[in-house]
């Protein structure tokens, strides 16, 4: 057995769960920056194959489940440690018993990925509702006013991706930018179409002069309807985790930096 490392992507890692089936079995699957080699280890550096992988991606929906893949696929956007193995011995089970591995919810492998799938959901969902958008503005070579709405994130997991229904359906006249600053990439989305890929923020437009009146207005508001010996901030972190204060109007101190001008 040996240890398969690959450049950090789901077609990189379904290529590693080809070679496990087709050339020699998995010892374990590692992203190739997170790997630590030794003489007493064999290992091998996979190469992406987008042929490979889609053999079993396709062998995932026909012999498993449509809803085992994407648990696998949340499981993978996840930024928990050994996520990789975890997916691994799910479609290890999956592949043998089929479909109903789906059901097995008490059974040590199928919990795990379903703890971690379940994290990684959770985390999108809750900022649908926390995620705080502001409209930048700049005027293009004619002199006309071009708006563009941003919203910067730091999520625990890779979710730009799960978000992306949400708010193209919420917005499908709209251009949007969603930032993810721990992972330094974005979600770029204008009529219901949308792309992820690499951003600096520092290229991005000032902030409307409106927005800024909006931010204290709405600070302003958060403020006034609090009710000072109804105050709880057990409850409020429960709904409100700390971690996600930085990208929030109403917990950000006036003039702040939050990456947008």
């Amino acid at each position: 057995m040996i240890d398969y490392i690959y450049d950090g992507t789901f077609e990189g890692f379904l290529t590693c769960v080809h070679h496990h089936y087709y050339n020699e079995k998995a010892a374990g699957i590692y992203p190739a920056d997170q790997y630590q080699t030794s003489l007493l280890k064999p290992y091998l550096s996979v190469e992406t194959d987008e042929e490979k992988a889609a053999v079993v991606y396709a062998a995932m929906e026909s012999k498993i489940s449509e809803q085992a893949l994407e648990r696998i696929y949340r499981v993978f956007l996840s930024d928990l440690p050994g996520k990789d193995n975890i997916a691994l011995d799910y479609l290890r089970m999956g592949f043998k018993i089929g479909g109903r591995i789906f059901g097995l919810h008490s059974h040590p492998v199928v919990f795990a990925a379903e703890r971690i799938a379940r994290k990684v959901g959770y985390e999108a969902h809750r900022l649908t509702g926390l995620l705080r958008f502001s409209v930048l503005a700049r005027e293009d070579e004619s002199g006309r006013r071009q708006e563009i709405l941003f919203a910067k994130i730091k999520p625990d997991h890779d979710i730009l991706e799960l978000l992306a229904h949400h708010f193209t359906d919420r917005f499908k006249e709209e251009a949007f930018i969603i930032y993810d600053e721990r992972r330094k990439k974005a979600l770029f989305a204008f009529g219901k179409k949308w792309y992820i890929g690499g951003l600096d923020p520092s290229v991005l437009p000032d902030a409307d002069p409106d927005e800024r009146a909006y931010r204290k207005l709405w600070k302003t508001y958060f403020d006034g309807i609090a009710i000072k010996e109804r105050i709880n901030p057990r409850c409020q972190k429960n709904f409100m985790p700390v971690r996600y204060w930085d990208n929030l109007t109403e917990f950000r101190c006036e003039g702040s930096a939050d990456g947008v001008k």
